[in-house]
């Protein structure tokens, strides 16, 4: 009897605690309008998530990664990825333009890709920020 009942008080449970202790709902740091200096400097890769396995497949084989952000001229970020995979580090630059009309950044070369920025608050890390692309 046990079994018959358990799953639909674990499932009661589950909607009262949604309806009582609601989940913080992510910030999104316009890029147009947000502090470029507090992202800048280093800042240490820690996860990655997708919703199709495609999205994530290149992130897979990161052993590690640390992101340098510089401000090299106004409404330009450039960051720096050193990657370690397996025994071979590599280092990439990507060029990020903030535009005062819009609210992502554009990645140089793909300017139809938005790439917005969010606080980490929301995932319990005040010191993280996002990078949704």
């Amino acid at each position: 009897m046990l079994a018959t009942v358990l799953p639909y008080v674990l499932c009661l449970y589950g909607w009262l605690y949604q309806a009582f202790v609601l989940c913080s709902v992510p910030e999104q740091l316009p890029a147009n309008t947000v502090d470029h200096q507090q992202f800048l400097g280093k800042w240490y890769f820690k996860a990655t998530v997708g919703q199709r396995e495609a999205d994530i497949e290149r992130f897979k084989v990161l052993d590690n990664m640390w992101i340098t952000m510089e401000e090299p001229v106004n409404d330009t970020l450039l960051v720096t990825g050193q990657m370690r995979i397996g025994d071979d580090c590599i280092k990439q630059t990507w060029t990020y333009h903030i535009l005062p009309e819009r609210d992502d950044v554009v990645l140089e070369g793909l300017p139809r890709r938005r790439t917005l920025l969010w606080s980490g608050k929301s995932a319990n890390c005040p010191e993280c920020i996002i990078i949704q692309e």
